[in-house]
Formats: structure tokens, C-alpha cells, sequence
């Protein structure tokens, strides 16, 4: 369980990182992370109590940091 939750914060940290590199987000590098492990979390721990998610503990990191930084809405701010 914890070096799941561990896995779980590195591939969104990477996630965040990239897509701040890559110009997808214009949040700042450090919001962007703490976007995406926030949305890591909460999928972990859905997927803890309720069993919803894709199986593997990577994909739904991936997918659920990349939500998160969809959802966010960043794109009014000045």
C-alpha cells in the first residue's frame, strides 16, 4: 500500500513537470505538481475505498493527474 501511494505522487509529479515543460498548463511548475498530486490522491483513494478505477495503480495516477489539471480552470486567470 505504500510504496503504491509513493509510485502514485512520483508519476504525478512527472506528469505535472511535463506538461508544465511542454506548455499544455501555463499554471507555474509547482502549482502544476501540486495540481496533479491532488488528483492523484483523490483517485488513490477512491480507488482504496471504493475499488473504482483502471486496474493498474500507474494508469489511474496518469489519468487522474491529467484530469486534474484539465479540470482545473487556470486558463481566466490573468
Amino acid at each position: 500500500m505504500f510504496p503504491t501511494m509513493i509510485g502514485t505522487v512520483v508519476i504525478a509529479g512527472i506528469v505535472g513537470y511535463v506538461s508544465e515543460r511542454t506548455g499544455f498548463t501555463h499554471n507555474g511548475i509547482l502549482q502544476s505538481i501540486i495540481i496533479c498530486i491532488g488528483g492523484a490522491f483523490l483517485a488513490y483513494f477512491v480507488r482504496l475505498m471504493f475499488g473504482i478505477g483502471f486496474g493498474s495503480p500507474g494508469l489511474n495516477a496518469l489519468a487522474s493527474s491529467i484530469g486534474a489539471l484539465i479540470i482545473v480552470p487556470t486558463h481566466w486567470r490573468k
